[in-house]
Parts: structure tokens; sequence; C-alpha cells
């Protein structure tokens, strides 16, 4: 008995979960349990930091707060994976939504990557000007460079821990949005690649009223998730990876045998109406 279907479905899994047993981790796990966020909420973020904004020219991050709530999004300009996932899910989001970037809230961008220039910085925003296409949001969405002083006091200061993998030349980081205050306080984190217009709505509006909200479950997400020069996978990511397969050979032998017992009792049924 053939069923084509199934094992066009179940062979790769098992590939899968053959492939995953050889793939090993960039960063000890001691280096990846620290890549989080710390949820610093009604932490005052310094504004008198020195940055470089995407034209080149020095500003402190006080230059960026303009009696708005701010969506601040750490990342870093040449990431290869992760950072893009953040921003294309963030503008799908604010694209639902009524309020827009630079007339009702801000959005700034800062790199967590010292190297990094404003000309990489001013190519990123206007691919995402472009793709959010809204005229006001260029006054509004800001993409900041700086020194590896200003980055790692903005950082510690919302808590956005990451580790950079000198062996990829990556830095592993969590993914998500951190909705700050006019004054520049943290009122609320947002997790993961993908956002809920609606709840990203109700964090801008609370923020805008200088409340701020509570910690909540964090989702992890590592920037290197997959190193195509290397070929390896982060430990969680090869966990979550490994689960799946195993629920989907689970599921698949259950359907297995389920049609295996139907065919057996259907053929039984025939036989037995056929007997004189």
């Amino acid at each position: 008995m053939s069923h084509p279907a199934v094992w066009v479905f179940l062979v790769p899994n098992f590939l899968l979960i053959a492939r995953s047993l050889t793939f090993a981790t960039p960063l000890p796990d001691s280096s990846l349990s620290t890549i989080r966020f710390d949820q610093k909420i009604n932490s005052q973020v310094s504004l008198d930091l020195p940055f470089v904004d995407e034209n080149g020219t020095p500003v402190a991050l006080a230059s960026c707060f303009h009696r708005k709530p701010v969506i601040l999004v750490l990342g870093y300009y040449e990431c290869p994976m992760l950072c893009s996932m953040v921003l294309n899910g963030m503008v799908e989001s604010l694209q639902e939504m009524k309020p827009s970037i630079g007339t009702d809230f801000d959005v700034l961008n800062v790199s967590i990557d010292p190297t990094e220039t404003a000309k990489l910085a001013a190519a990123k925003k206007r691919t995402y000007l472009k793709r959010y296409g809204r005229s006001s949001a260029s006054a509004g969405w800001h993409f900041l460079t700086g020194s590896e002083a200003s980055i790692t006091e903005l950082t510690k200061e919302v808590g956005f821990n990451y580790v950079y993998d000198s062996d990829s030349k990556q830095y592993a980081h969590p993914s998500g949005l951190i909705v700050l205050t006019p004054q520049g306080k943290v009122s609320r984190y947002l997790f993961g690649i993908k956002f809920s217009a609606t709840e990203l709505n109700t964090a801008l509006k609370e923020a805008s009223a200088n409340r701020t909200g509570s910690p909540i479950q964090q989702l992890v997400l590592l920037c290197f998730h997959y190193n195509p020069i290397h070929g390896k996978y982060g430990a969680l990511i090869m966990m979550i990876v490994r689960s799946l397969a195993a629920a989907t050979l689970v599921a698949l032998a259950w359907l297995l045998v389920s049609m295996f017992r139907r065919e057996r009792r259907t053929a039984l049924s025939a036989s037995s109406a056929a007997s004189p």
C-alpha cells in the first residue's frame, strides 16, 4: 500500500533531523543565555548621549525627541537577517495604523555596531521611507550611528543585551521594539518580529500620556539563526527545529497507523459482506 503524499512530507523531516545533528552552536550557551531584554520599565534614557545622524551631523539623543512618543529600534544596518525582519514587521504594523511617523510619534533606529557609518544609515533610511510610503515620516524617522561608549550606555539603560561573535563577525541580539515616552523613559517592550497594530498603537498612546507598562514574557530570537558561511544554527533555534520535527514525526506516525487501521477495517468489512 503506497501513499505518495505522506512520504513526500515525511522524508524531508527525516533529512531535517539528520542535518540538525551536524550543526554546531556559533557561541557557547553561557553567552547565548545573556542575549535578552532586561525590562527596565520607567528607566530614563540619557538624552545628552552623542550620536551621528544619517546626514553625518553630530547630534544628541534629545534632538530626536519632540514632545511625541518614540519607538526605539536597536540593531545594525548590515545585519544579514533579524534586523530587517524586525523593521519589516514594524512597518507592516505601522501601515495599518492611522497615526503616522513624524506627526504622531517618531522612530529612532540606533546601530549597535560602532564601525557603521552615516552612509549606511542614510541608505537604510531611504529604503524604509520608501517602504513606509508616508511623506511625514522623513523628519520623524532617525537613523543614528555612534561610538562604542554611547552605544553601550544606551543599550544598558534600556536593557538591550547583545554579544558580538568574532567568528561570524555578526551580533547576536534580542528582537523587538522599545516604546519611549516623550521625555525618554521606557514605557513598554514589544518582542518578536511581528507586531500587532492594535497593541503597538495602544503602547504609543500610553507612552504619549507618560504611562508605563509592566514586564511581559520575553521572546528572544538570535540575529544569526543560520550562518550561511559556517552552516551553523544557534542552540535555541536548533532546539525549536528538533522539537517541531519530532512532533511532526509523531503526528505522521499516528496518521499512518490510523490509515492502516481504517483500511484494514474496511477490508474486513468487505470480506464479511462477501461471505455467504
